[in-house]
């Protein structure tokens, strides 16, 4: 069994001081490779003794045994599964040309995505006293990370079911103060372009992210962050998130404030609501 199996196996039953040094051992890893039982107890505000004792209960006889362990799983990493992706008729090889295809496609994006087109999206979110997303069935994890993130600045925002009659029910309710953003993929919902464009003719805003500037939602919206297009979805997908990261990372810094204070409400909130109740 590995470390990270023990750990996995021990972690629910742990006290808190294991349980942090057992997430920190699955997250950085690496990190803790080159790290003392010392050095590793002084990075996460523990005894070293904690450390020694943690070592024992996953079944080693100290933290060198661990250490050696994790540093064999380094050396994995950096050594012989580069050597083993040469072969490109094999699982590592196949899943490093996978990576490499995405580094190429988000280089490709990080260089070509439309920053003055992303601005105006940030201000007109801003401005917006509600924000309605149409996404597309491979759009959906994108558009409910958006959804996730906005909310954390205290922005209105939901997204419409996909139907006919409700896109109908989305356009009726919608007014000149609200912002229809579709997030697109392949384009091929087949109501998401029309919808937007009869939001337009009612002079509601329209903004969409897609996955090729072809995509009919693109033409049909009056603000356009547009991946470049690709054959596989699967990575027009992760474009997909990527253009959404770095939509909200622009938001967060635009309106700091305004996360801030919501961020703060939120954990007030919270606080109240695990109150028992009188």
């Amino acid at each position: 069994m590995s470390y990270e199996e023990r750990i996995r196996k021990e972690r629910p039953g742990m006290s808190k001081s294991f349980a942090k040094l057992a997430d920190f051992l699955l997250d950085s890893y690496v990190e803790a490779s080159f790290m003392t039982a010392s050095e590793l107890a002084h990075e996460l505000n523990l005894d070293a003794a904690t450390v020694v004792r943690f070592s024992q209960h996953l079944g080693y006889g100290g933290y060198p045994k661990l250490q050696k362990e994790i540093r064999q799983r380094v050396k994995g990493d950096l050594l012989i599964r580069p050597q083993l992706a040469k072969d490109s008729n094999s699982v590592p090889g196949i899943v490093d040309m996978t990576m490499q295809e995405l580094i190429r496609a988000l280089e490709q994006l990080r260089m070509s995505l439309n920053t003055d087109s992303l601005a105006r999206l940030v201000e007109q979110i801003g401005q917006s006293r509600r924000i309605v997303i149409l996404a597309e069935a491979p759009a959906q994890p994108a558009a409910y990370n958006l959804v996730y993130f906005l909310e954390q600045g205290g922005f209105s925002v939901y997204i419409a079911r996909p139907g006919v009659t409700d896109l109908a029910r989305t356009i009726h309710t919608a007014t000149p103060q609200d912002l229809l953003l579709a997030v697109d993929v392949t384009g091929q919902s087949p109501y998401i372009a029309s919808t937007l464009q009869e939001a337009q003719m009612r002079g509601i805003p329209t903004a969409a992210i897609v996955g090729a500037a072809s995509i009919p939602s693109a033409r049909a919206a009056s603000v356009v962050l547009e991946a470049q297009a690709h054959p596989s979805h699967g990575v027009g997908i992760v474009a997909i998130e990527s253009i959404v990261y770095a939509l909200v990372q622009t938001l967060r810094w635009r309106f700091a404030d305004r996360f801030a204070g919501a961020e703060q409400a939120i954990a007030e909130l919270s606080t109240l609501i695990q109150l028992p109740i009188e």
